[in-house]
């Protein structure tokens, strides 16, 4: 039976107040499932544990029925799911009860007893003169105790590389100390999810299990990023390059293509290569969108030198034109 030192405050393992909403709960804990995952701490054990309680507070605040019964039975929450009795001669507090009342627990043949017991000062049948169990159902409202509640579904992250997203990869994840393979299917999205049917927690009350859902998560790419549907990236030019037209490698998720730099491309601008972006699960792809940025060379050979300080002196552009009669 559990003890003081083992509860495991969840809120605070997730960062979160009591009062968290759901969204705020999934926020906390797909921050610290990026940062405690195992693919981004390799042969580190103290990050790996940390990655499991992590997603062990996850699975139990991310229910609601599951949370109800961790706020309201504290330590103990696991033993109300299971109808055992709780521990005897413990002096610590289940959610709200006041073990200081009454922690003889040796009385109650199982947690159902204790429970009836309790909720007497709520308008339950019970023994007169016990504390009442403060929770936040409505005095007659037990549906945190149905017996035939749907087995729970669990959700998890699961951080890949944009290689591994784009092309597929199968992985191998260790969950609440059980081995399940998973194929990642090729054009992963973060953001989207993955179904995995019943690898879900086992429900207390049947057999059966719920579903596991992992969603995706990228891990940052050096030069690729999403932009939409679409992929984005950012490739340098030169200034002669960008006034004269140029034809230049540009990389793509599966290798390098030439692409027409037009006459007078400004910096900033963006061209499209079509078909050139992320996998579609039709097999189609997304484009992707070449950034250009103009960049002045730092140093000059002495014909280079030359050439600019001729088309310096005889150029009749001017690009602050427009900018001229702007005042206050």
């Amino acid at each position: 039976m559990p003890t003081a030192t083992d509860f495991k405050d969840y809120y605070a393992i997730l960062g979160v107040d009591k009062t968290a909403t759901a969204e705020e709960i999934k926020r906390a804990y797909r921050k610290l499932a990026r940062k405690y995952h195992p693919d981004v701490n390799p042969g580190n054990a103290k990050a790996e544990e940390q990655f499991k309680t992590i997603n062990e507070a996850n699975e139990v605040l991310s229910d609601l029925e599951t949370r109800e019964k961790y706020d309201q039975f504290g330590q103990y929450w696991k033993q109300s799911a299971a109808g055992g009795a709780p521990a005897q001669g413990t002096g610590t507090q289940a959610g709200g009860f006041d073990s200081n009342q009454s922690s003889n627990f040796d009385q109650y043949s199982n947690f159902d007893d204790f429970i009836n017991d309790l909720l007497g000062g709520l308008g339950g049948r019970g023994r007169p003169g016990r504390s009442a169990y403060r929770t936040t159902q409505q005095p007659n409202d037990f549906s945190g105790f149905r017996s035939h509640a749907p087995a729970p579904d669990t959700e998890a992250a699961i951080a890949l590389s944009f290689s591994d997203a784009f092309q597929g990869v199968q992985k191998r994840l260790q969950l609440d100390g059980e081995t399940i393979n998973v194929r990642i299917p090729a054009g992963a999205k973060p953001g989207s999810r993955i179904r995995l049917k019943g690898k879900g927690r086992p429900s207390p009350f049947s057999p059966h299990r719920g579903d596991l859902y992992l969603t995706i998560e990228l891990l940052p790419h050096p030069f690729f990023q999403f932009a939409g549907a679409n992929l984005t990236c950012e490739v340098p030019i030169r200034p002669d390059e960008a006034v004269l037209g140029a034809q230049i490698q540009v990389p793509t998720p599966d290798g390098r293509v030439t692409l027409t730099v037009p006459k007078g491309v400004r910096s900033g601008q963006s061209l499209r290569l079509r078909s050139k972006g992320w996998k579609l699960p039709n097999g189609d792809r997304t484009d992707l969108m070449v950034k250009l940025q103009i960049v002045s060379p730092k140093e000059l050979s002495e014909i280079e030198q030359e050439c600019y300080e001729k088309i310096q002196a005889n150029s009749s552009f001017n690009p602050r034109s427009a900018i001229e009669e702007v005042m206050l």
